[in-house]
């Protein structure tokens, strides 16, 4: 564990600031988005809305050519259904009782925002609006344990409690991270744990924490684009997840309107 505190990079509330913009813009480019989500619009169409917020503002998305199997293709990733993170935005269609999660990214000044947010497309299913509402809760249950003096696994446990108590579960393959100057730095915050164990949060550490909740089973596959996670029984699955600073006032939601 000695080696993980120093490889942590902590932030000065002059960093936090820059990381605050970056996640105000990560936050207002997401809305236009959310706003475009309508049947008949292809996940093309939506990452095409978000690289022109981009241009329009002069930052960039920290998701394009980030290195993989092969340089991922688009600025934001485009995940519908049983789909759990990590789809290639492209000519499918939404349809009526899709449900999508949008995740994304913009880069300020050298420093990143990177969040994501699942909704329904038309109307859909009281399975898939329970599944969206409860990641979402999820989400602000982990938030609230973010503060310094708690462990990572605090956090987790907040997270995987709440999505287990509802039927639901957390995959334990895929965590949330640091952030700062790269969209992945350490530590990894899994959306598990033991409360009081884990790494201990501190002030200055910015982590993006993002409950990846699915139906049916934990499981997972990867498709053949090296890229989509999808869950291993094709059930609906969920993304939600904040940028937040650790500060001594409590935690900051940096991916914030």
């Amino acid at each position: 564990m000695v080696g993980l505190e120093h490889s942590i990079n902590l932030k000065s509330p002059a960093e936090i600031a820059l990381m605050r913009e970056a996640g105000r813009l990560t936050a207002q480019a997401l809305e236009t988005v959310r706003a475009a989500i309508a049947v008949g619009v292809t996940t093309g169409e939506l990452n095409e809305i978000y690289e022109d917020f981009l241009k329009a503002h002069g930052v960039y998305s920290p998701f394009k050519n980030y290195p993989g199997p092969y340089p991922y293709p688009a600025s934001i990733c485009t995940s519908i259904n049983e789909e759990l993170v990590h789809g290639i935005p492209g000519k499918r269609k939404l349809r009526e009782g899709d449900i999508i999660s949008v995740d994304a990214g913009v880069v300020y000044e050298g420093f990143v925002g990177d969040s994501a947010f699942t909704v329904g497309v038309g109307e859909i299913s009281p399975l898939a609006q329970s599944l969206i509402e409860v990641t979402r809760k999820a989400l602000e249950l982990g938030i609230e344990q973010m503060v310094p003096g708690k462990h990572s696994g605090d956090v987790g446990h907040a997270v995987e409690s709440y999505v287990r108590a509802h039927g639901y579960y957390c995959t334990h393959l895929y965590t949330g991270h640091g952030v700062g100057h790269e969209m992945h730095e350490n530590p990894m915050l899994p959306n598990y744990g033991q409360p009081g164990q884990g790494f201990l949060l501190r002030e200055g550490m910015t982590i993006a924490l993002e409950p990846m909740v699915l139906v049916g089973t934990p499981q997972t596959r990867e498709l053949r684009d090296k890229w989509t996670v999808v869950s291993r029984d094709g059930s609906l699955t969920a993304h939600q997840e904040h940028t937040v600073a650790i500060t001594k006032d409590g935690p900051m939601i940096l991916t914030s309107l």
